[in-house]
């Protein structure tokens, strides 16, 4: 039977544990976005020093993408089997030290496994503290707890730029990693202070279960050993492809990690769900590929084409960052409203009237942060619903394992946008590139979230898969065929 509809306000349905859980996972959103955007703000200052040409020091952003298929799976596999907790905290250890460490990098090799260390431990984070988060808070509110934790990650690029200004003109590029320490602190904190995701507890431990999302990989000996090296092989595939050893061979080595990591999601997925592991795996990417050419050169670009000093690229990064920032607050409350899969839609259609007029821009620092404030709330402030509509396809026991696998591979669109960035821009200027690439994507990711394809795909071999398992548990069959008609 349905639930009659709460009278209260909706920040009093989420009790007192509830919010200071909140809390405790935004601030790792914070730190994690301060981390992962260091690398933007200083490139200019990093290819001066080791000499790095527009390729290398983009693949220096993509190298963080490479392992991150691997960290999300991982991490989101010990999330679903020891809870959301312990995988948070681990992963906010293993970012943390991978940024620390670039800041002793003495040349772009050294530089580039450290952001393979970043790139495994944001993996990890972004998928236990989405599941924690969202497990915790009432079913109800679960878009506003999506858009407002990943509100966290714009609130961190802010600071960054803020702290870029302070930090880099005085004691120079390494000192803004060596703040990676900061976040170990944190991570300890959260291990003791915070109890774990209630929705997890209730169906994963108070029954004693130990769910093992990679089960399906390991059934036989021999499969263990085919599996060990389609990894080895996606792996070492992506790494070639994202720095100079591979040069000549990425048509053949992208064919390679592809088709190594299609066979994992068809495993992981198995016979009733493959198709949707997959066709996430794809709207993923393009999300990603829409949205990570801006975040990643954007700074090069105001620095290079339109000659902005470090102060005015401050200020633009501030619009952009307050833009990504309350697009994330209106994304949870549109998303409650009329749920997370049409307000992501609806949003990023509206996005494409801003791509091409903030690139027209050049000498209007105040019209270009205005311009760029509306392109980042409307398209990658949506993004801040991701986690409510991702973890919405999976149940409980394998929601970590999964939102952290597909998010992850689909994440490699944000490997493969800032090079495609950089090549472009040897045949046009920088600013159209960015333009073409970003329009482009969120033309193909409207049509893929808009007609649901996922979740139509997914019917096919599982006709009676549950729309929603982040929605009420005991919501009317009604509100279910209304979901699928939706």
């Amino acid at each position: 039977m349905q639930k009659p509809p709460s009278t209260l306000p909706w920040y009093r349905e989420v009790s007192g544990t509830q919010w200071k859980s909140f809390f405790a996972a935004w601030i790792g959103y914070v730190l994690d976005g301060f981390d992962f955007v260091l690398i933007t703000l200083v490139l200019t200052e990093v290819s001066d020093e080791f000499g790095l040409s527009t390729v290398q020091a983009a693949s220096l952003i993509s190298g963080a993408f490479i392992t991150r298929w691997l960290g999300g799976a991982v991490l989101g596999a010990l999330g679903d089997r020891f809870g959301r907790k312990i995988s948070m905290v681990l992963s906010i250890l293993l970012y943390s030290l991978g940024t620390f460490a670039c800041g002793f990098a003495w040349n772009y090799h050294s530089l580039f496994a450290a952001r393979l260390a970043i790139g495994m431990g944001m993996a990890g984070e972004y998928s236990a503290s989405a599941t924690y988060v969202m497990e915790s808070w009432p079913a109800r509110v679960r878009s506003r707890a999506s858009g407002f934790l990943i509100s966290g990650f714009s609130v961190g690029s802010v600071l960054a730029a803020q702290v870029y200004t302070w930090v880099v003109p005085s004691l120079g590029w390494r000192w803004m990693f060596y703040l990676g320490l900061i976040p170990i602190a944190v991570a300890l904190w959260m291990r003791r202070a915070l109890p774990e995701a209630e929705e997890w507890t209730a169906e994963v431990a108070d029954r004693g279960a130990k769910p093992n999302p990679f089960r399906p990989l390991f059934r036989t000996p021999r499969l263990a050993v085919v599996n060990t090296v389609l990894a080895v092989a996606a792996t070492l595939s992506l790494f070639l492809v994202f720095t100079p050893g591979g040069e000549g061979l990425v048509p053949v080595l992208s064919v390679v990690a592809g088709l190594a990591l299609a066979a994992f999601a068809v495993q992981l997925g198995g016979r009733r769900s493959w198709l949707l592991y997959v066709s996430m795996i794809v709207t993923l990417f393009f999300a990603f590929l829409y949205s990570w050419p801006i975040q990643a050169l954007l700074p090069t670009y105001l620095k290079t084409e339109l000659g902005y000093t470090t102060d005015q690229v401050t200020d633009v990064l501030y619009f952009a960052g307050f833009g990504t920032m309350i697009g994330c607050w209106a994304a949870g409350f549109l998303g409650d409203w009329i749920g997370a899969r049409k307000a992501y839609a609806l949003t990023l259609l509206a996005s494409l009237a801003f791509v091409y007029p903030v690139f027209a821009v050049r000498d209007d620092l105040l019209v270009l942060g205005c311009l760029l404030f509306m392109l980042q709330a409307t398209s990658f402030g949506i993004s801040g619903l991701l986690p409510r509509y991702i973890g919405g396809h999976f149940p409980t026991a394998s929601r970590g394992a999964a939102l952290g696998f597909t998010y992850n591979v689909g994440a490699l669109g944000g490997a493969v946008a800032p090079v495609l960035g950089a090549h472009l821009a040897s045949g046009m200027d920088l600013g159209q590139a960015l333009a073409v690439l970003t329009f482009a994507g969120t033309v193909v990711v409207v049509l893929l979230v808009g007609f649901d394809v996922p979740a139509r795909l997914n019917r096919l071999t599982d006709p009676d898969a549950r729309p929603d398992h982040l929605a009420e548990p005991d919501r009317a069959p009604e509100a279910e065929k209304a979901d699928r008609a939706g």
